[in-house]
């Protein structure tokens, strides 16, 4: 039994979610590998929208094992209240939630890092989500971090105090306020003696007993390719592999387990934060996508940045990741052009076109070069199967499978869950 894995191939905020709720009843196990808070996957259905951060998508399905794997850097206050937030819901978290003891902590002071880093950046800012996700990684590869299994040592206090003087010393050379500090760690350690309660685990062993008893397994990312701390538009980029290679070091997983890839991609493109976004659309056009798409973050509320289709970039997120399946999210977010733009190359400022993601396109101005295409003009609203789509909209599908070489598989039409068509 291999494992499939499920990641986005743009910039982040793909879908990802609604999608993993839909794929999930095929699956006994979903894990998420890689990431931390600043991730927010929205799934609707029966008319409600769920915000998750920290938790594998697959926690509305009670049959399925969710765990988090080792790759993930937790904040213990933001899944304490994540899992308040699902106690309506009547989930048995206990049951069907995991935790990596090897998952790395975020404490309080990593957050302040955060901010006295960006803001020492001044305009050349990154646009953190301010979470701590980038200090506590930098921790983590500096030999320095508190995992998830020090909480349960009788020693963790000191081994906390230790880290946060650390931090104390960085951040007096930022003179960086320490002022929120007393008040954030209450909240921390009553979160961590929350944490106590939940299942740790050695989740490698778990996910490599679950392929011996031949038991589906859905490896579940987080942000998107183009984010990757290697392959990303660095350094405006994330601080984790969101690759597929991600999933093998963020689960404890040999390469050759890899079975199915399905790389998540919007109908159009959207950005949060800075860094080159050579599509981007800063007229009427890009106003009226962001708000058909209702483009502001899940997580930060932040207002997004849109453009159309990136097609060198696509491509290369395809070949990094050896995707052998698409899934096209929003189609129903273009229902309101009349003509639709996609970009098949890059004009350098030389006057050379180019098709592919060089380092060069970080440091230069790239300008898109399109192609357009008839737009259907028109609701998708009633839509339960691909036959019924418009030529339009079938046209636009086969013309992106003929340039990436890669069948569509899933196209979704809506928010809810219902409104996926899968081909």
């Amino acid at each position: 039994m291999k494992m499939d894995v499920l990641l986005g191939l743009q910039w982040g905020d793909e879908g990802k979610g609604k999608v993993v709720d839909v794929l999930a009843p095929q699956y006994e196990i979903v894990a998420r590998f890689q990431g931390g808070p600043n991730a927010g996957h929205t799934l609707e259905f029966d008319g409600i929208k769920h915000v998750l951060h920290q938790i594998p998508s697959g926690i509305f399905r009670s049959q399925i094992l969710n765990i988090i794997g080792n790759g993930v850097v937790l904040d213990p206050i933001v899944m304490k209240r994540e899992i308040d937030g699902l106690a309506k819901f009547k989930i048995d978290y206990k049951k069907n939630l995991v935790i990596s003891k090897k998952a790395t902590i975020i404490i309080p002071s990593h957050k302040l890092l955060d901010a006295a880093y960006e803001q020492s950046k001044g305009d050349k800012k990154i646009g953190s989500t301010l979470k701590g996700i980038g200090p506590t990684y930098q921790d983590k590869i500096g030999r320095s971090a508190l995992r998830v299994g020090d909480i349960l040592s009788p020693d963790f206090k000191e081994k906390y105090s230790a880290l946060v003087e650390k931090h104390k010393t960085i951040l007096s050379f930022y003179n960086h306020s320490l002022e929120a500090l007393s008040e954030m760690e209450e909240q921390f350690f009553a979160a961590v003696e929350f944490f106590k309660t939940l299942n740790l685990v050695d989740s490698e062993y778990l996910v490599n007993d679950a392929f011996s008893e031949n038991k589906r397994i859905l490896a579940e990312g987080a942000q998107g390719s183009l984010l990757d701390v290697d392959f990303g538009s660095y350094p405006f980029v994330t601080s984790s592999t969101t690759m597929t290679a991600g999933a093998c070091t963020g689960l404890g997983v040999s390469p050759s387990k890899i079975g199915e890839v399905f790389g998540i991609f919007k109908a159009y493109c959207t950005r949060v934060g800075s860094g080159p976004f050579p599509t981007e659309l800063f007229d009427q056009t890009g106003e009226d996508m962001r708000k058909e798409g209702n483009e502001f973050g899940s997580t930060t509320g932040r207002p997004r940045r849109c453009g159309w289709l990136d097609l060198p970039a696509l491509k290369y997120s395809i070949m990094i990741n050896g995707v052998t399946q698409l899934y096209m999210m929003k189609a129903d977010v273009l229902n309101i052009f009349e003509e639709i733009k996609v970009c098949t190359h890059y004009e350098l400022p030389s006057g050379e076109k180019i098709d592919r993601l060089s380092f060069e396109i970080s440091e230069v101005d790239a300008k898109p070069v399109y192609s357009t295409l008839k737009g259907w003009n028109c609701s998708l609203a009633n839509i339960d199967s691909y036959e019924k789509f418009p030529s339009e909209l079938k046209n636009y599908v086969s013309y992106l499978e003929n340039e990436l070489n890669v069948p569509i598989k899933l196209v979704s039409v809506g928010p809810d869950r219902n409104q996926t068509i899968l081909r």
